[in-house]
């Protein structure tokens, strides 16, 4: 049977819902062994085991939440190595790009990226990934024997296992060395948000170049609070600094898949589709009836958003009372 590794990445000493995105998948693949770095990982290793994880190897060392990347890149590399993997997973946040690169430094495994669908097909491993700005799905392998594999978040989904046992948790024997010890964190900045966020709301409103002007978003904020949704943007919106990067959905931001998906303003560039298009609905406004995001929605509005938008949120609260 295959062994995979899972990087189960923290934030805030709790794992990631990527994480349990991987191994909900690598307990299709193989046996899965997550590993969980930094200040409380032990106390996640029972609810990455009720998503597959048989093994869980934890290390509380300081040094993982003290410095950026090279602790947690040259205690994987070491694993790996220990190991022999068929496959690591990791996912595509800012942390686990910078530590896959800098394993795949050190160990020439190489690194598949914004993989779609993984398999072993006659214990070769096949990785389904999009080219051109999802126009193309190429097959991807590796001749490496621990390839290293990016997943980006919400490409899998997270599922208990029914009847899954308690994992066995070991602790790891490595200390970083003093060397990978050279970027510190020196202070961490929560940006303030209110409502839910972009990957877990169920309706996600996002405005383009069409809404003309950065205080036009405020539109958007409106409607999305007796909708309970979050509210996003395009790269353009973005790149002008009309909003924080935070808010980017697309190919170089967010990817999402609400249950609603409110277009506003948006042409539907192929960049910003391929963030936004496994959307359950998808709903369009633009004043061009021509807009290319018309093609890929489930019901399209042709006109002023900057009209529309003030109509449809007194609608909302009406109708709410």
């Amino acid at each position: 049977m295959a062994k995979i590794l899972v990087l189960a990445e923290l934030k805030e000493g709790v794992v990631q819902k990527v994480a349990l995105e991987l191994v909900s998948k690598a307990r299709t693949l193989g046996e899965v062994t997550a590993v969980v770095l930094g200040t409380g990982a032990g106390a996640q290793a029972a609810i990455l085991g009720e998503y597959g994880a048989q093994t869980v190897l934890i290390s509380e060392d300081a040094a993982y939440t003290t410095y950026l990347a090279e602790p947690g890149a040259e205690t994987l590399a070491y694993l790996i190595e220990q190991i022999a993997p068929s496959l690591v997973l990791i996912g595509g946040t800012y942390d686990g790009r910078d530590i896959a690169g800098r394993v795949n430094a050190k160990l020439g495994s190489g690194v598949i990226t914004d993989a779609g669908e993984i398999s072993f097909e006659g214990g070769a491993l096949k990785v389904t990934v999009p080219w051109y700005s999802a126009t193309t799905i190429v097959d991807v392998t590796s001749p490496s024997n621990a390839p290293l594999v990016m997943v980006k978040p919400k490409t899998f989904a997270a599922e208990k296992l029914e009847g899954a046992a308690v994992p066995t948790v070991e602790k790891i024997s490595f200390t970083p060395s003093d060397k990978s010890k050279r970027a510190r964190i020196l202070e961490t900045v929560m940006e303030k948000s209110e409502g839910p966020s972009l990957e877990e709301a169920n309706v996600v409103i996002s405005g383009g170049r069409g809404l003309k002007d950065a205080k036009n978003f405020e539109l958007l904020h409106k409607l999305a609070e007796p909708l309970n949704a979050a509210v996003g943007a395009t790269r353009a919106v973005v790149d002008s600094g009309w909003v924080s990067y935070s808010m980017q959905v697309g190919q170089t931001g967010k990817t999402v898949k609400p249950n609603v998906y409110i277009a506003v303003g948006i042409s539907g560039a192929i960049q910003h589709t391929v963030g936004m298009k496994g959307s359950k609905n998808i709903i369009a406004i633009n004043t061009d009836e021509e807009a290319p995001i018309f093609k890929v929605s489930d019901l399209g509005i042709v006109g002023d958003s900057l009209k529309i938008l003030p109509a449809l949120t007194e609608e909302l609260k009406k109708r709410r009372g």
